[in-house]
């Protein structure tokens, strides 16, 4: 009996004994996409009851997660929020009509997973619901005042030199696009300059695994990256700070007061100026990071005003997306599409915007720059070099449909088909994918260290018999058979093992 590996698998060996391990493991991982969370899906996946107890300690925390739950999960808080004992289960499940049997039951599955409220028992032995006391005070305060003034509701004189929304909007984005840049290879890496992101910036990209270090490329955006690139600015920033909150205990900093802190700017309101004299250095230090990353705009570090952006305001709120968005020209050329692709491999984007043209670079050659008008080609070597970098074929696809000019998309109508690219340019970039994929992998357990060549001759044609056997060397005396058909060749070794033959 041995353990062995074979290939980029490990398999289960079994000997001539007739018995063995079996100690299996995926051949191959499936690629790994890029998981976007919302915040109840952040709190219930990441943090324990214990952690959640914390947060619900601070009122602004409470009332991201008030304001984010189904309407019916609110209805319930409200309609318990000022009764001091259980309520029984049944009385709430009378709250809702038969019709609603389904929201209802979604409803108390998310507040419970949240933590919000518990199960306890009433006297007759009844199931009820409670709210969790540290989380009915916080909503209290939120809704009738009250407990520790919020750090950024402080008074201030007013600015001398006072910041409208138009420059807000247009830092904001300068800010977070140095992010982007850096990601397709366009911005500084050496961080010579202003417009470079700083170390604790990289940190997150690789934290997140949208970059990775290469030996031979230096760091490279992966598979996980160029899909954040096709989010839109709200998911992006969303998940960037995700990604940051999960390092905050790294840097020394309290997770709770960056959440407090996150939303108190979520409802705060554009154009205003806000004090930070009320925060301590954790929390100053939270204050230039966000400033790096464009959420806040700070004069000087040293400064005590500051003004939230508009990517710092409902940050988690879905709803409020379309109304939040930066309203860009830049956007407004990628919502009407940009991209003409023709049957000649050719691209054509009608953009002056240096991070849609790296994007592009990534996976076209390009030709011809003008003023508004970028020319590339797709070719097997740009897109395989897009492969290398973990892009997969489907999301080059996907990208250059979800920017296709209108033009195309009246093409697509008028032939009634499923894309609007031409399909010998989604065909070919396929097959350069399936170039790359020649191997074809099978999880099986492997068999070595027979006895005899009987006996090896005689377990690998009956593993043949029943179409298990994935591969077999009668000089090594190895096999390998797949594992769905393990137990079935293991159970006939141990049948012909005690007959003695």
């Amino acid at each position: 009996m041995a353990d062995t590996k074979s290939g980029p698998g490990r398999y289960s060996a079994a000997g001539g004994s007739g018995s063995g391990t079996s100690g299996l493991s995926p051949l191959v991982q499936g690629p790994e996409n890029l998981e976007c969370k919302d915040f109840q899906e952040y709190l219930r996946t990441r943090q324990t009851p214990e952690t959640l107890e914390k947060l619900y300690n601070y009122p602004p925390i409470c009332l991201a997660v008030f304001r984010e739950l189904p309407e019916i999960a609110r209805q319930f808080i409200i309609r318990i929020l000022f009764v001091d004992q259980p309520v029984p289960q049944a009385v709430v499940t009378s709250w809702g009509a038969q019709r609603c049997a389904k929201e209802q039951t979604e409803a108390t599955s998310c507040l419970t997973a949240l933590n919000v409220w518990r199960v306890t028992a009433i006297p007759g032995g009844l199931s009820a619901w409670e709210l969790s006391p540290t989380f009915k005070k916080s909503v209290r305060q939120v809704l009738l005042g009250g407990g520790k003034p919020w750090p950024m509701t402080n008074t201030l004189e007013k600015d001398s030199k006072p910041r409208d929304i138009a420059f807000l909007d247009t830092y904001a984005m300068s800010r977070w696009r140095c992010v982007l840049h850096y990601m397709v290879g366009t911005g500084n890496r050496n961080g010579s300059d202003a417009e470079a992101i700083s170390p604790d910036a990289v940190r997150i990209l690789l934290h997140a695994n949208l970059m990775k270090r290469d030996e031979r490329d230096g760091i490279t955006i992966t598979r996980q990256g160029f899909q954040f690139l096709l989010l839109d600015t709200r998911a992006q920033v969303w998940h960037f700070m995700l990604q940051y909150l999960d390092t905050c205990e790294e840097r020394g900093i309290s997770l709770p007061e960056c959440l407090s802190m996150l939303f108190q700017l979520s409802f705060s309101t554009l154009g205003r100026d806000y004090s930070s004299e009320g925060m301590n250095n954790q929390m100053l230090t939270f204050l230039q990071h966000l400033r790096e990353f464009g959420l806040v705009f700070q004069r000087k570090r040293k400064e005590g005003r500051f003004y939230p952006t508009r990517l710092a305001l409902n940050v988690t709120s879905k709803e409020a997306a379309a109304t939040a968005s930066v309203a860009t020209d830049e956007e407004g050329t990628q919502d009407s599409g940009y991209i003409v692709v023709e049957t000649n491999y050719r691209v054509y984007a009608y953009t002056d915007s240096p991070l849609q043209v790296a994007v592009l670079g990534l996976f076209t050659e390009l030709l011809y720059r003008f003023p508004n008008l970028v020319v590339g080609v797709l070719t097997r070597d740009s897109v395989r070099q897009a492969l290398r970098g973990g892009i997969t074929a489907e999301q080059i696809v996907s990208y250059l449909e979800q920017y296709a000019h209108p033009n195309m998309r009246l093409v697509e109508s008028a032939i009634q088909s499923k894309s609007c690219l031409p399909p010998t340019v989604v065909d070919q970039i396929k097959l350069w994918e399936l170039e790359r994929n020649r191997f074809t992998y099978t999880e099986g357990v492997v068999y070595n260290q027979f006895l005899s060549q009987t006996d090896f001759v005689t377990l690998r044609d009956y593993a043949q018999s029943i179409h298990m056997l994935v591969w077999q060397n009668e000089r090594t005396r190895t096999m390998v058979v797949q594992k769905n058909g393990h137990d079935d060749v293991k159970r006939y070794w141990k049948k012909y093992s005690k007959s003695g033959v």
